[in-house]
């Protein structure tokens, strides 16, 4: 019996199914095709010794870059026009040594507001009162010693306890209460060097969530009371936050004209924050205010689904996302910031 050719069923030669007539394609000059990327946005080498205007520029002018330095402009231009920067921070940046230079930032017009939630409002207190801070977790939560700091509960549960029924938030009352007992390491503080400096820094406390509200002399109705003062604080800020024309272009870095209102930077919260910056948000529009023109980031190591929607994407206005490390990222946006 005669044996088919290899490759070929049923002894034919090709293909049994059609194929498609590629040769009436339309093919055109690449020298004329649009193109995303081109030349003049490559990236060179940085030159030892440069400043970081030089290390900036000489990045590709492209994606993340491209959309860094725009928000560097957004910031400057608000801080031009006196328009709220806000910063939105989670625990981990405070571990992150990152106080002076927000600290540094607020000197220079480049913060007017900070909202923490609990666990950066322990972090921030412990590193005041004692020097150091984070515990190691799964090594003490196991003969049940996690959380039982008994300087950083009875420190903050007078705070509560004091401030209850004043009118002033739990940041207001923290920073004062740092300064009068003379904290040795309160410059250092995010909390207090904000208060010398007549800044509002607002405590998102979510009850149950933090180590110091396990302790028997937890004061649940005076912390509740504090933060809720703190949220009418922070909703007061969101509403400064619209500015000029949306039709405007972005400054590119390191300046520019346009005008484009405040900016929200939520950094490393990935459920708290991003909520109560929402409803403060539709609680100011509700009450009338034109909060549309404005800008927001979320800068976190990973992404997460809350603040990519209740930071970036529902608010409605320009809204910039970026990962990576807190400890490299935010140094790294100060820096661009302080250049001329």
């Amino acid at each position: 019996m005669k044996s088919s050719p290899k490759g070929s069923p049923g002894g034919s030669l090709g293909s049994r199914f059609p194929k498609l007539d590629a040769s009436g394609l339309k093919l055109v000059s690449g020298k004329d095709r649009p193109s995303k990327v081109n030349l003049g946005m490559m990236g060179t080498p940085v030159a030892p010794g440069a400043t970081v205007a030089q290390f900036l520029d000489s990045l590709p002018d492209i994606l993340k870059v491209r959309e860094f330095k725009e928000l560097i402009g957004w910031i400057r231009a608000a801080q031009a026009d006196k328009k709220p920067i806000i910063w939105m921070m989670g625990g981990h940046v405070i571990k992150c040594g990152l106080g002076a230079i927000i600290i540094d930032l607020m000197d220079r017009g480049f913060v007017t507001g900070v909202a923490m939630h609990g666990a950066g409002l322990i972090h921030d207190v412990e590193l005041a009162l004692l020097g150091h801070t984070s515990e190691d977790v799964e090594v003490r939560l196991k003969d049940g010693s996690f959380g039982m700091t008994k300087d950083t509960t009875e420190f903050l549960n007078s705070v509560a306890a004091k401030y209850k029924g004043t009118g002033k938030g739990f940041g207001e009352g923290v920073g004062e209460a740092l300064e009068e007992a003379k904290a040795p390491n309160r410059k250092v503080s995010i909390i207090h060097q904000a208060m010398q400096r007549n800044l509002p820094v607002t405590v998102h406390v979510s009850l149950g969530t933090d180590v110091v509200h396990v302790h028997p002399d937890m004061d649940g109705a005076a912390v509740g009371e504090l933060t809720m003062t703190d949220f009418r604080i922070f909703a007061h800020e969101v509403s400064q936050l619209g500015g000029g024309d949306t039709s405007q272009t972005p400054p590119r870095y390191p300046g520019g004209n346009s005008r484009g209102g405040g900016v929200v930077l939520n950094i490393g919260s990935a459920v708290i924050l991003p909520e109560v910056f929402l409803k403060a948000l539709s609680m100011v529009r509700n009450l009338g205010h034109q909060v549309e023109d404005f800008t927001t980031a979320n800068f976190d190591q990973i992404q997460h689904y809350r603040p990519h929607k209740n930071v970036i994407e529902r608010p409605g206005g320009r809204g910039y996302w970026f990962t990576g490390h807190h400890e490299i990222m935010i140094p790294l946006l100060a820096a661009g910031l302080k250049e001329e």
